[in-house]
């Protein structure tokens, strides 16, 4: 009686090992393919659009519900897709247009366009042309300092805008060299174009992450190895490594979308702020804004967030009509770390702009 006990104690603990290692390969498996199956079931379509001269411009676009429309704006190195955690549930509450602007995606990829002055009056003629009314944007990182410049100059189209996590003031000339972004993104590419030994890229970026001091040279090394591996298989895909969780994937995914490196240096050579003071554009804008914040960190001197608290804080003070919501996210991408906590403040944000 107590062997046969023994046995359905034990059978149920393997039972329950099984279902945990299955659920983590599982999840591991489908975190990227789900969220982009959810969107798409919610509705949304895949368009693009030739503007007056030419360029065209891949996007997103959620169900013609009536709604108030919402332009979403990615961040750098990002496609329009990255926003598809939120999506299903956004577009109950807007017409959401998600574009990917020039240098990323499908849309051109023309370095003459990689200024954010210029890349937001194409924009402005994405909302004149398609969107036809006023619009509520969301940015995030660069894609926000490009919809503050809309919201400033283009002030009948908007209605109101929500910042996420952008580098303002951090990316001048004599803060920037004291960033994550700069050391470990800007400057490394810099690097890899002044040296002829190793021609990949990615495969130079991995073997110099800031990450390899936080995993260890042998992990890193194992992690690098079989990310470098998978590029090479699926050089048009993401990278997906099954056995590692989300968290850590993400740090390989997020650096393999179609993005074009020439962008990245028009930050190294500050070409990207050309009649672009971002004390002046946020001064000019005088609807509704909301600048959210992620988890701030320091390691020694190095920034490893896209902004300071004081740097958020000076954003406020400049907005005639702002706000800060700081969100307990370790990572940058709020609305892919926190997507509820990110679709809250869009649907409060609405009630505001309509009130």
């Amino acid at each position: 009686m107590k062997k046969k006990k023994r046995k359905i104690i034990l059978g149920g603990v393997l039972a329950i090992i099984l279902f945990l290692v299955g659920s983590y390969f599982y999840n591991n498996i489908t975190y990227i393919e789900k969220p982009l199956k959810e969107m798409y079931r919610a509705g949304f379509v895949e368009k693009q659009i030739e503007l007056k001269d030419g360029t065209i411009l891949n996007y997103g676009e959620g169900p013609d519900n009536g709604k108030t429309p919402l332009l979403l704006l990615h961040g750098q190195g990002m496609t329009w897709e990255d926003y598809a955690k939120v999506l299903p549930e956004l577009s109950k509450y807007y017409h959401i247009y998600a574009v990917d602007y020039h240098g990323h995606g499908e849309s051109d990829w023309n370095p003459k366009k990689y200024k954010a002055k210029v890349i937001a009056e194409d924009l402005i003629e994405f909302i004149d042309t398609e969107i036809g009314e006023k619009t509520v944007l969301s940015g995030h990182s660069s894609g926000g300092m490009i919809a503050a410049w809309m919201a400033a100059h283009a002030p009948d189209r908007i209605l109101g805008t929500v910042i996420e996590d952008s580098p303002f003031f951090s990316t001048e000339p004599g803060r920037r060299e004291k960033t994550y972004v700069w050391v470990y993104g800007f400057k490394l590419y810099e690097d890899f174009k002044n040296q002829d030994q190793e021609k990949d890229y990615f495969k130079y970026s991995m073997e110099r992450s800031y990450w390899r001091k936080i995993f260890g040279d042998f992990l890193w090394n194992k992690f690098t190895k079989d990310a470098v591996a998978y590029h090479k298989k699926y050089p048009n895909e993401p990278v997906h490594l099954k056995y590692l969780p989300p968290q850590i994937n993400r740090m390989f995914e997020s650096a393999t979308y179609p993005y074009d490196h020439r962008f990245g240096e028009t930050f190294y050579d500050n070409s990207w702020f050309e009649n672009y003071n971002q004390a002046e554009v946020l001064s000019k804008i005088k609807s509704p804004t909301v600048f959210i914040k992620a988890e701030t960190r320091y390691d020694g001197e190095l920034l490893v967030a896209a902004l300071s608290d004081e740097d958020a804080d000076r954003v406020v003070e400049l907005l005639e009509n702002g706000k800060r919501i700081d969100v307990d996210s370790p990572g940058h991408d709020i609305h892919y770390d926190k997507p509820e906590e990110f679709v809250k403040i869009m649907v409060d944000f609405l009630d505001e702009v309509q009130e």
